[in-house]
Formats: structure tokens, C-alpha cells, sequence
């Protein structure tokens, strides 16, 4: 009988024993992504449609690091821009906390917000909001002068954004003389060339082909890379999602499934 209880004893340390590795691994993997960038805790977002109050986020917690791509992935309604507006400082949460880089967002006013927007956070969104009368140049010029960025600076980070999206040779070319695809990547220049740790990018390959959307999101990786840059994006498309570092589902207003 001792035996017995022995054995099992010895059965049990070795149980736990293998688990404590595959803990200390993920402590490894988390502590390795350094601080959040952004934190978003508890967060509900509720608006007033006449005489009912609509619940559109219902307590949402998501971190997102320094260097990584991630997508949320949900129907239309399911909140995905909301959460989008107000991980940007667009629009301030009913209840919970948003930080960015320790800013709380949740707390700040609208100027404040506007304020590291200016200088950190980049937006794309599905209808490119290019300047129809400026060339791609243009248009990333116009990123810089409203980032107060010193005009020395100007013509050689416009043409390594230009570059890095692969647009070195249209530079000169007005929107409606470049490809659906072609215009988002100038977009994606526009949005990254006041160098913001974080682009949020709003369904950016909802207009575009297969093709267009891979080159898009194969851009984006480069981004990643070369420019230490965040990017959280939202889709409906699951043919590029394997190239997320990860990927959050939304329905009605929650994440599930993670």
C-alpha cells in the first residue's frame, strides 16, 4: 500500500514538473514582448440612440506590444472600429482604461489626444483619404508639415517611405493615376512617415483583389520590421491572416475564442 502511494507520489511531482516548463515559457515569451504599448482594461463603450442606450463594447482587455502585427477579426457591428477610434484617442471609453504608453487616454481631453496622435499614432483607413490634387509626394509631405516635423528632414524620409512601400519609381504620380492597390501603399507611406510607434489600420484591404491585399499585407510585415512600429488592423478577410502575430475574434462587442 505505502508503495502504492509512493509510486502515484512520484507520479504527481513528475505531472507537475512537466507543466512548470511550458509555464515558464510562456512567462518567458511575455516577459521577452517587454511593456504594452498600449493597454486596454475593461473597457465598455455605450451610445444613445434615442431613448435606448446600445451597449457596443462589453468589456474589452487587450494588450498590444512594440513589433507586432495584430488583426481583429469580426463581422460588420461587431465593434471592431469602435475599439479601433478608441485605441487612437478618436473617441474616449463609457467605462474602463486606455492607456498608450502610460498616457491614459480615458482621462485626457480631445487636444491632449490630438496631441500624441500628431506625433504617434498613424491611421489607415479603407478609402486611402488621399489628397486627390497632390501627388504621392505630395500627399507624404503633407503627414510631415502637420507633425511639425523640421523641413530638413522632409525630402529623405519621404522617399524612404515611398521606397519601403515600393513606390520610388510613381512618387509623382496623383491618386488617380495609381492602382487601388498602388494608392494604399501610399497611404500606408502617408501614415508611417511622422514615424508613430503604432498604425492602426482600419479594414485597409477591404477594396482591393487577392493579389493587391497580399502585397498590402506583405508591406506591412516590412513595416514591422524596418520601422519598430506596431500595427493593429481590423478585416473580414481570413486569406491574410496568417501573417498576424495574432489574431483577436470580435462578436458583439466581446473578444471570444482566445
Amino acid at each position: 500500500m505505502l508503495s502504492w502511494l509512493s509510486r502515484g507520489s512520484a507520479a504527481e511531482k513528475e505531472s507537475v514538473q512537466a507543466e512548470e516548463p511550458a509555464q515558464d515559457t510562456e512567462t518567458a515569451g511575455l516577459a521577452a514582448l517587454g511593456e504594452p504599448l498600449l493597454t486596454v482594461g475593461n473597457v465598455e463603450r455605450s451610445f444613445d440612440v434615442g431613448s435606448q442606450q446600445i451597449r457596443v463594447l462589453k468589456g474589452i482587455n487587450l494588450k498590444l506590444y512594440p513589433k507586432q502585427l495584430i488583426m481583429l477579426r469580426g463581422r460588420s457591428g461587431s465593434g471592431k472600429t469602435t475599439l479601433m477610434n478608441l485605441m487612437g484617442g478618436l473617441d474616449t471609453p463609457t467605462k474602463g482604461e486606455i492607456f498608450f504608453k502610460d498616457k491614459p487616454f480615458h482621462k485626457w481631453d480631445d487636444d491632449k489626444r490630438t496631441e500624441v496622435r500628431r506625433k504617434d499614432i498613424g491611421f489607415i483607413f479603407q478609402a486611402y483619404a488621399l489628397m486627390p490634387l497632390l501627388s504621392a509626394y505630395e500627399n507624404v509631405e503633407l503627414s510631415l508639415r502637420m507633425a511639425n516635423t523640421p523641413r530638413a528632414e522632409w525630402k529623405p524620409r519621404i522617399t524612404a517611405c515611398l521606397d519601403l512601400v515600393g513606390l520610388s519609381k510613381r512618387m509623382h504620380h496623383r491618386p488617380f493615376e495609381l492602382s487601388g492597390g498602388e494608392q494604399q501603399r501610399v497611404a500606408i507611406a502617408k501614415a508611417i512617415a511622422h514615424k508613430p510607434s503604432l498604425l492602426l489600420a482600419d479594414e485597409p484591404t477591404a477594396e482591393l483583389d487577392s493579389q493587391m491585399a497580399a502585397q498590402v499585407m506583405q508591406v506591412f510585415k516590412e513595416v514591422v520590421a524596418a520601422e519598430n512600429m506596431t500595427i493593429c488592423m481590423t478585416t473580414h478577410d481570413p486569406t491574410i491572416m496568417e501573417v498576424a502575430d495574432h489574431v483577436y475574434e470580435m462578436v458583439d462587442g466581446v473578444f471570444v475564442g482566445q
